[in-house]
């Protein structure tokens, strides 16, 4: 009895491994209008369900032991957080009007959240889910990131056209850096010493010194074929080495390989209408590519930075969360 009770147990044991290891090969992508998460199966490159949330679903994180999905619902004005494992609902957060970014403190316990309408930054304790604070910033917030010390909390203001230095101790804002106009969204190099905005309506990216909060740099884009009024960088993300960045360009149709060091492009590859939200698989071997106004998710592989497959995903898709 002994015997077959370990028997048992250890087949059991192996059938939830492998159930969570298949369950996990997957990328979320939050779809604005259908108030849902599309499921796509990477292996396979199809979606294979949905998953329902709140209101106009739009940016989505992952708490640090990685067992969460965080999503910000604008019309809601909530957090929906769901279990990856079951992939249901466990609870909602309140976030205040129109949340729009959001990052999580180094340890996962504090979510600072970008609230367009009241031109603040909101402070929320994950474990209560209450607003502890909130910070006055520029007008029409959006990107927010928080440094890899987690002493500095970077915030864009879309129409100050700025990048604003909040202190997280003391949540004083102590420096505002002039960005490009209509500055979105971040990425950092892996020392933490780079922060990278995308200016949407400059066609760029502005690099700046964390150390000395002051700008080093500007990444011009051009696209042939392109007017200038429409290649508007949005979503950036960057490879662990820090070797390279992509950049969706928007209404330009294209996704820009950057190389970090010389901050030159190095390829650009065709997706679909307004590619913003991006996300790399684990290997870093696959780019994803949501495109807002095509309903769709373009597979690019890196490698030989071309267009592997379009997939349909739900009505006006924002972002993409790949889990492994």
């Amino acid at each position: 009895m002994t015997t077959t009770a370990t028997i048992t147990q250890l087949a059991a044991a192996t059938l939830l491994c492998v159930a969570a290891g298949a369950q996990g090969q997957v990328a979320y992508v939050s779809s604005e209008k259908d108030n849902a998460l599309s499921i796509l199966d990477l292996k396979t490159q199809a979606v294979t369900g949905t998953v329902p949330t709140c209101k106009r679903p739009r940016h989505m994180q992952r708490t640090p032991d990685g067992k969460l999905l965080l999503v910000a619902c604008g019309d809601s004005g909530k957090a929906d957080v769901i279990d990856l494992a079951t992939r249901k609902s466990v609870r909602q957060i309140d976030l205040g009007e129109d949340p729009e970014i959001f990052d999580l403190s180094p340890d996962g316990k504090t979510l600072y959240v970008s609230n367009e309408e009241d031109g603040e930054l909101g402070v929320i304790d994950l474990a209560s889910g209450k607003r502890t604070s909130s910070v006055r910033v520029g007008k029409e917030p959006e990107g927010v990131m928080v440094s890899r010390d987690g002493k500095h909390i970077y915030v864009t203001s879309e129409v100050a056209n700025v990048v604003h230095v909040v202190d997280a101790a003391s949540l004083k804002v102590t420096k505002n850096i002039k960005a490009g106009k209509r500055p979105r969204r971040f990425a950092t190099t892996p020392d933490g010493a780079q922060l990278w905005v995308t200016n949407e309506l400059d066609a760029s990216v502005t690099v700046i010194d964390t150390a000395k909060h002051e700008v080093l740099g500007t990444i011009a884009f051009e696209v042939k074929g392109a007017r200038k009024t429409d290649i508007t960088p949005v979503g950036i993300v960057m490879t662990r080495d820090g070797k390279r960045a992509f950049v969706g360009l928007g209404r330009a149709n294209h996704v820009a390989f950057v190389d970090v060091a010389s901050r030159r492009v190095t390829d650009q590859v065709l997706v679909g209408k307004r590619g913003w939200g991006l996300g790399l698989d684990a290997a870093e071997k696959t780019l994803y590519v949501v495109n807002g106004l095509s309903d769709d998710l373009t597979i690019v592989d890196v490698a030989s930075a071309k267009p592997l497959k379009t997939v349909k995903v739900g009505r006006v898709p924002h972002s993409v969360m790949v889990v492994e």
